[in-house]
């Protein structure tokens, strides 16, 4: 799929990867919705950047684990652009929990991290689905985390919540087709804003990686949309890693 004059909407579109995304769809010719709960002024900043560029972006405030504002975000959509055709399932929290720490991982953590992680991506796929199919056409990327490979990661519910989001990519793939297609890329460790303060880590980290870096959020940002072009794959768990997990 050529993604020139198409409409992208990103979740968590203002910082880290979803702006990499977010400003990477822009340049490959596509409309941009950039959704942000409570990442007003970076969401608005990326609008800015993206309209500098020639670019046209909009950035919408809602709530990824509640239906109802996720409707109201796929009609505000489509209200402006007309349409939609991409979606990019990025938005995500965690909590850090030692692994141990079973006590810790208390039900309201859990269900926190299934209704953005998890839920949240099914409410946008649900409601940007009937716009895709009006057209015969539409791709969505969810974004996973080798925490759902690995079994490790910050919390023990978040990586369970990451191998839920890997098999609800296959699920969605299964029941979107043809004319939708959905796949999943896979993070390693990514040189984002979460890494504040522990730049040592990360570079000891990045060292001990078969191809000696850390991705960048762009390194992402170029698999999602390779993801969304490629007309004949669906269902695929694409893992960018830097051989993280070999």
């Amino acid at each position: 799929m050529n993604l020139m004059d198409k409409v992208a909407l990103v979740t968590g579109g203002g910082t880290g990867i979803g702006r990499a995304t977010s400003i990477e769809l822009a340049r490959r010719g596509a409309a941009v919705a950039v959704n942000y709960s409570r990442s007003q002024a970076e969401a608005e900043e990326t609008v800015q950047y993206i309209r500098s560029l020639g670019g046209s972006a909009i950035a919408i405030k809602a709530d990824v684990s509640i239906d109802k504002e996720v409707r109201a975000m796929v009609t505000q959509t489509v209200e402006h652009f007309g349409s939609v055709t991409l979606l990019v399932n990025n938005a995500s929290i965690t909590h850090h929990l030692p692994f141990a720490d079973l006590d810790g991982a208390s039900e309201d953590i859990w269900d926190e991290l299934y209704a953005v992680n998890v839920k949240g991506m099914f409410y946008c796929a649900r409601a940007a689905a009937p716009y895709m199919k009006e057209s015969m056409q539409g791709a969505i990327v969810n974004i996973g985390s080798i925490a759902g490979i690995t079994g490790l990661g910050s919390s023990l519910p978040y990586a369970v919540s990451k191998a839920a989001v890997h098999g609800l990519t296959k699920s969605l793939a299964r029941a979107l087709a043809p004319y939708i297609r959905v796949n999943c890329v896979v993070p390693g460790a990514v040189e984002t804003r979460w890494w504040a303060g522990r730049e040592e880590q990360m570079k000891q980290l990045g060292g001990s990686l078969l191809l000696q870096r850390i991705s960048t959020s762009e390194d992402i940002a170029h698999m999602i949309c390779a993801l969304l072009e490629q007309d004949s794959i669906t269902g695929q768990i694409v893992t960018v890693d830097s051989g993280q997990t070999m």
